[in-house]
């Protein structure tokens, strides 16, 4: 009898011991478990989620860099243009037509600010040989925001006021996509459209060879003829009160 009251306590705690075994197991199943689990799934979650905001924090910063706000026509037989970003530096420049690309091709004035490579570019080579042998140089300031673009004039007309034979102005955004279609800068866009007035035959392609001082040229003896046409027609019907008035193209340092 007390044999059998020892084995019947010895196998009641292996009993009680594989039952605390499996509810342990339960425990840790139910509990450290799934914990685990969460803690080893947050950082991936973070870490997708981190990369989604680099991600639009990039295309933000490309939108805002490389986005052209405004641009700078420049012109006097190679005709290009300096493309500006919000924060007033160039970030592409574009030649309209072959002496535009070729010279555009090798200006190093990418990412300076616009004041800067303005300076660069009156400094070139070429660009000093064509203001030396008397041509004209025109440079026009393009943005859609009024007061950006008046702060970039004064500041290309006081660079420029003491040099002879550059002319400043202003052209708007609708401007520079209407010469943009027919394959002009907007400054010799500015002076196609005054040409056509005196010669609708004139064509743009023809506008995009000449110098800028071969068109002032023409339209001021296209001008001339205009008036001396309409003298003459006063002149024979006076009554009439028939008269012509010139489009000349004014000179000066600048013109709005």
């Amino acid at each position: 009898m007390w044999v059998n009251d020892r084995l019947r306590k010895a196998f009641d705690e292996i009993h009680a011991e594989e039952e605390l075994k499996q509810k342990a197991k339960q425990v840790l199943g139910c509990t450290a478990f799934p914990e685990k689990r969460r803690i080893f799934h947050l950082p991936r979650y973070a870490f997708a989620v981190l990369c989604l905001l680099f991600i639009f924090a990039a295309f933000g910063s490309y939108q805002m860099y490389f986005i052209p706000k405004s641009a700078i026509s420049i012109d006097i037989n190679p005709s290009f243009e300096l493309e500006i970003n919000r924060f007033d530096q160039v970030i592409a420049v574009k030649g309209y037509n072959a002496e535009g690309e070729e010279l555009a091709a090798s200006l190093d004035v990418k990412f300076l600010k616009y004041m800067d490579a303005l300076e660069r570019i009156l400094c070139d080579d070429s660009i000093r040989a064509y203001l030396s042998s008397d041509e004209e140089l025109s440079i026009t300031v393009v943005s859609s925001d009024e007061a950006q673009c008046g702060k970039m004039l004064s500041a290309v007309q006081a660079f420029t006021e003491e040099n002879a034979g550059i002319y400043c102005y202003t052209a708007s955004s609708d401007d520079a996509h209407s010469a943009h279609e027919i394959g002009l800068s907007c400054g010799k866009y500015r002076a196609y459209q005054e040409l056509t007035v005196l010669d609708s035959d004139i064509t743009p392609e023809e506008v995009q060879g000449m110098t800028m001082k071969e068109i002032h040229n023409c339209i001021e003896a296209l001008s001339d003829d205009t008036l001396n046409a309409g003298e003459e027609s006063a002149g024979r019907d006076y009554e009439g009160g028939h008269h012509s008035q010139g489009h000349g193209y004014g000179h000066g340092n600048s013109h709005e």
